[in-house]
């Protein structure tokens, strides 16, 4: 299902009397993390343990994600991320549910990885630009 664009949904707001009502309207609530993981492998047609192996996550912690059993860090989700070939916008969707940080292109990692993200750049070739240009890689 296409979400409507954020303008859009701003622009209702901003009209609308009282914000309960576009909340019911829109049918606003919470994103959670495994039903944005759900969402992101129904689209893009992968499997969950495709995807966990290709995060290099191990796959009972990965399982354990998808389920909403456990709460990862950053860069867990990062590894996510990446396995699941995620635009920018899915990134930081998928960050934003986990409770982390959205990528910002402000922070020189961040903006590392943003560039290696959006130029198709593997999870491993990622960890390779950051460390070459000492940062802190994804995979620690």
């Amino acid at each position: 299902m296409k979400e409507p664009l954020t303008e859009e949904l701003l622009e209702e707001l901003l009209e609308t009397p009282n914000p309960a009502s576009f909340i019911d309207a829109q049918s606003i609530k919470t994103r959670t993390l495994p039903d944005y993981l759900q969402q992101l492998l129904d689209e893009k047609g992968l499997e969950r343990i495709d995807v966990i192996r290709a995060s290099g996550l191990n796959e009972t912690f990965g399982y354990q994600i998808f389920m909403g059993q456990r709460r990862p860090k950053r860069d867990k989700v990062l590894q996510l991320v990446f396995a699941l070939k995620c635009t920018l916008k899915e990134a930081n969707r998928l960050l934003q549910a986990a409770g982390a940080n959205e990528l910002y292109c402000k922070t020189r990692r961040d903006a590392i990885i943003i560039f290696c993200l959006t130029h198709g750049y593997s999870l491993q070739r990622t960890d390779e630009e950051l460390y070459r240009f000492g940062e802190a890689t994804i995979c620690s």
